[in-house]
């Protein structure tokens, strides 16, 4: 008998069942809710379909949130938090993440050199931030049990982290890795694009190729990084269905509202939500749900 394989046999093969049932695409999950919470500055909070809780540049204790006035602390007011994410080293980006860490033992997910750092320098739980969630710009990574997807994105921008308490002459500065932005796809949930504090740069065209980001959060404060009208370029760039203003009147050098940002960027066909601090968007699927 022939070894090879005659075309009938083949197609009897790849008409089984159980062929058939290994080659089939996975089923699509289905549409849940995901809501995601602006808490002033560049900190986001993300809650999946699944009640998984997610943090990007977790700076709570930012003069905008409202959670933090009052004398209030929104750090013991966190119940759940399972991962933290950090597109750069400085203060305003790495904000309470310690704090949170320790409160409630969410796990790091950051560039592998500003993990490293963070880990020595600002005393993060080593344990936290092992080599399962540090990563590096062009990587991508499976979370919160397989329900998000982490890729991690290039940013134009600097990433020095500080010293607490430099010794006399020793740098109040150290290497904090690259600046990055995440984009993180949800499972039966949205495709979320943080931009971190880059500056405009060509290759968000293919971040939106690749990517095509249901929500963009996007920088627009100007001095530390995106003025309002190169945000909104950034806006078209990436292909964004939705975009939300960040990093934005938090301090006077910044741009302190977000009309020309929204007005340049609704003029280019991307729509535009402009949410308050404290301010809840929910997505049902991959849609958002009117307010």
């Amino acid at each position: 008998m022939s070894r090879r394989l005659t075309a009938a046999a083949l197609g009897l093969m790849l008409a089984s069942p159980a062929l058939a049932a290994a080659r089939a695409p996975a089923a699509p999950e289905a549409a849940g809710e995901t809501r995601i919470t602006w808490h002033g500055h560049a900190a986001f909070e993300i809650v999946t379909p699944r009640g998984h809780v997610l943090m990007i540049d977790p700076w709570l204790r930012n003069p905008r949130n409202p959670a933090a006035s009052g004398g209030r602390d929104p750090v013991a007011a966190v119940k759940r938090l399972d991962y933290i994410l950090v597109t750069h080293a400085h203060s305003d980006h790495v904000g309470d993440a310690v704090a949170l860490a320790r409160r409630t033992g969410a796990r790091l997910v950051a560039s592998y050199e500003l993990g490293t750092n963070m880990a020595a320098v600002l005393g993060f739980p080593r344990a936290q931030a092992g080599l399962q969630t540090l990563m590096n710009v062009g990587g991508e990574i499976t979370v919160a049990d397989g329900e998000v997807t982490v890729a991690m994105v290039p940013a134009v921008h600097s990433g020095g982290l500080r010293v607490p308490k430099p010794a006399p002459g020793a740098p109040a500065l150290v290497y904090g890795g690259p600046a990055t932005g995440f984009v993180l796809r949800i499972r039966g949930g949205p495709t979320i694009y943080h931009t971190g504090d880059t500056a405009y740069f060509p290759g968000m065209e293919r971040i939106g190729e690749r990517f095509r980001p249901d929500l963009a959060l996007i920088n627009i404060g100007g001095h530390f990084g995106m003025e309002p009208e190169a945000a909104a370029q950034a806006a078209v760039a990436v292909r964004a269905r939705l975009a939300v203003p960040h990093h934005y009147g938090t301090f006077p050098v910044l741009t302190q509202d977000p009309d020309g940002f929204a007005r340049a960027a609704r003029a280019a066909g991307v729509p535009v939500r402009v949410l308050r601090p404290g301010e809840t968007l929910v997505f049902r699927g991959r849609r958002p749900v009117a307010p």
